[in-house]
């Protein structure tokens, strides 16, 4: 970033970002959450000034910053039912359940087994699969670091998990 941007780029943050904060911890609820989704937002309205139609700022930034806390809300909300239901096909355990030493082992094998299989992916799979899972990454900061369409995230992240249940099944059937 240029020294010019950078010095916008903290005008934006300094006149906006509490009012954009307030704005995104409304929908959110959430202290932590609306601290990450108002950076995500305010880089998103720095990026799209450009494309500003010079019609109502405080509008348009409203609605970036909204659609932002949405898309956050509904990212964690997908990422917690995906792992509780992944996770759930791949050793059903009651929630009671006193872990002893052998389970612990067999847990860490699976886990060991579930990366060896990530490992094997296709590439273009691997990479979406650890900037959602490892590196929770929206599939909107996937799609712009990649530079690829947002259908192509959620495509990639479908297609990754049916490559894993298969190697799975496999593993079961030997």
């Amino acid at each position: 970033m240029i020294a010019g941007d950078r010095d916008a780029f903290n005008e934006l943050v300094s006149r906006y970002g509490r009012y954009l904060y307030q704005t995104v911890y409304g929908v959110l609820r959430s202290a932590k959450d609306a601290e990450d989704a108002t950076q995500e937002a305010l880089i998103s309205i720095f990026a799209a000034l450009p494309q500003y139609r010079y019609q109502g700022f405080k509008s348009w930034m409203t609605r970036i910053a909204v659609n932002k806390a949405i898309d956050y809300k509904r990212s964690r909300e997908r990422k917690k039912e995906q792992l509780t239901a992944e996770w759930g096909e791949l050793e059903p355990v009651a929630a009671a359940r006193v872990h002893t030493v052998e389970e612990a082992v067999l847990d860490r094998e699976k886990r060991e087994q579930l990366r060896g299989y990530v490992d094997q992916l296709p590439e273009h799979y691997r990479q979406v699969v650890y900037a959602f899972y490892m590196e929770e990454k929206s599939y909107q900061q996937i799609a712009q670091e990649q530079q690829i369409a947002l259908k192509t995230v959620e495509s990639k992240l479908y297609r990754a998990k049916q490559h894993l249940r298969k190697a799975w099944k496999e593993e079961d059937r030997e």
